[in-house]
């Protein structure tokens, strides 16, 4: 054996000095701290500034209890919405081609770039009680501003992309020899739907849709816009807690945003473990 092969050494999979790790790791750790943390923090220690006792009591007030209500609704409708047209939108992204498939892409992308306040302006162009198709509703009985049907709009525009974002790149990847191969053994296609692709794309749906409820229940800007802000109505948790602290109702306030950020702690923690399952369920696909 030739010494240049008895000199052979592993590398490093980085060839950063000890120093330049620990500042990067140091700065990533503190950057979280401070932007991220340590606010979490600060909202909980606010909550409690007066005890438990007067958390509970502001989260058992009525106005806050008919926040959580109707958040709770909204995500709890707008959510399985989402689902369906997302795996909709994905389906036929990735199974079919036809023209305009590029700008359906890039319409599912516009929630990304568009500010929420714009999109609920756009509702209330639409749907205000001004407009031809907005007024008639009115008349009808079936207002869509300020009341939950145009919240729900609103909640849907803005969390559109989060369940088709995740599926269109697995099935992509997966491509169309599955489907085809049901359909040539004679399945039908919900058959085929629901005993191959749903399978295959079970653990992408269930990213979005935890992504798609936590922006849902976080929504602020949208739904400010189309709810009139009526306390007790159409007041999401998020409204709410900016018209608590604008009255200077801290701890009610304050309560409102730990139990809000509870949940969406809550939503991470379920994706984390989301994440464990999906890496073990292939690990042991690839040892089998």
């Amino acid at each position: 054996m030739s010494d240049t092969a008895l000199n052979i050494r592993p590398h490093a999979a980085t060839t950063e000095a000890p120093l330049a790790r620990a500042l990067l790791i140091a700065l990533a750790i503190g950057t979280l701290g401070l932007f991220v943390l340590a606010p979490l923090a600060v909202v909980f220690a606010e909550a409690l500034s007066k005890g438990l006792g007067a958390a509970l009591r502001s989260l058992a007030a009525p106005e806050a209890r008919s926040a959580i209500r109707l958040t709770l609704l909204t995500a709890g409708i707008a959510v399985p919405l989402n689902a369906a047209f997302g795996i909709a939108a994905a389906w036929a992204i990735t199974k079919f081609d036809f023209r305009g498939k590029a700008l359906l892409i890039t319409l599912i992308d516009l929630p990304f770039s568009v500010s929420p306040v714009v999109a609920g302006l756009c509702l209330v162009l639409l749907f205000g009680a001004n407009s031809t198709l907005g007024g008639w509703l009115v008349a009808q009985g079936m207002p869509v501003i300020f009341a939950l049907p145009g919240i729900v709009l609103a909640t849907l525009f803005v969390t559109f992309p989060f369940v088709a974002r995740e599926l269109i790149p697995v099935m992509i990847e997966q491509g169309r020899t599955e489907e085809e191969a049901a359909l040539t053994l004679g399945a039908g296609g919900w058959r085929t739907f629901l005993s191959v692709t749903l399978p295959n794309i079970r653990w992408a749906l269930l990213y979005g849709v935890l992504l798609a409820n936590a922006r849902a229940m976080g929504e602020f800007g949208a739904v400010a816009v189309v709810s009139g802000k009526i306390r007790g109505q159409t007041a999401t948790m998020p409204i709410t807690i900016e018209m608590l602290y604008n009255e200077y109702l801290s701890v009610a306030a304050f309560s409102l945003a730990a139990l809000l950020s509870a949940l969406a702690l809550v939503t991470l923690i379920l994706k984390t473990l989301l994440e464990r399952a999906h890496s073990g369920a292939l690990a042991a696909g690839h040892r089998s």
